[in-house]
C-alpha cells in the first residue's frame, strides 16, 4: 500500500483540520513533513511543504470528502454574511452582503449641538462599511 499526496498546506492548522475531517469519515491519513517544518519553518519550500497523504485506495474518496467540506464551508459563509430584515435595501458592491452599517458625520452640527444643548445630534453620512468583508463604499 502506497501513500499518495492529495493536498499541500502552508499551515499545520489547516492540515490537521483536514486530517480530522477524514478521520471522522473513517479514512486514515498522515501529514508529511509536519515535525520538520515545525522545528524549522524555513525548510518548508525546500521539502515540499506540509502534505496530506492517504493510502492509494482512499484517494478519490478523500478528495471528495474534502471538496464537500469546502463547498459546505462556502455555503456557511454565504449564509453568515446575509441577514434577515436588513436596514438598507442595497448590498455591498464587493461581496454582496446586506450586513452593512452607515457612518455618521462628526461635523459642525454634532459639535454645536453638543456644546449648546449637551446632546450630540448625529448626521448620517453617505459612507457605508460592510461587516462581512470590511469594504467601505458610498451610496
Amino acid at each position: 500500500m502506497n501513500l499518495i499526496r492529495i493536498k499541500y498546506y502552508e499551515s499545520p492548522i489547516e492540515a490537521n483540520r483536514d486530517k480530522q475531517i477524514l478521520a471522522e469519515k473513517g479514512i486514515e491519513s498522515y501529514i508529511a513533513n509536519e515535525q520538520t517544518i515545525q522545528s524549522d519553518w524555513l525548510l518548508s519550500n525546500a521539502i515540499g511543504g506540509l502534505q496530506l497523504q492517504v493510502f492509494e485506495e482512499n484517494v478519490e474518496r478523500a478528495k471528495e470528502i474534502l471538496q464537500k467540506f469546502v463547498e459546505n464551508e462556502e455555503l456557511a459563509l454565504e449564509v453568515e454574511h446575509t441577514i434577515e430584515n436588513p436596514e438598507y435595501s442595497f448590498t455591498c458592491p464587493k461581496c454582496g452582503s446586506n450586513h452593512i452599517y452607515q457612518h455618521e458625520k462628526p461635523d459642525g452640527i454634532f459639535g454645536i449641538s453638543w456644546l449648546l444643548i449637551g446632546i450630540p445630534i448625529k448626521v448620517p453620512s453617505s459612507k457605508y462599511t460592510c461587516y462581512y468583508c470590511g469594504n467601505e463604499f458610498k451610496h
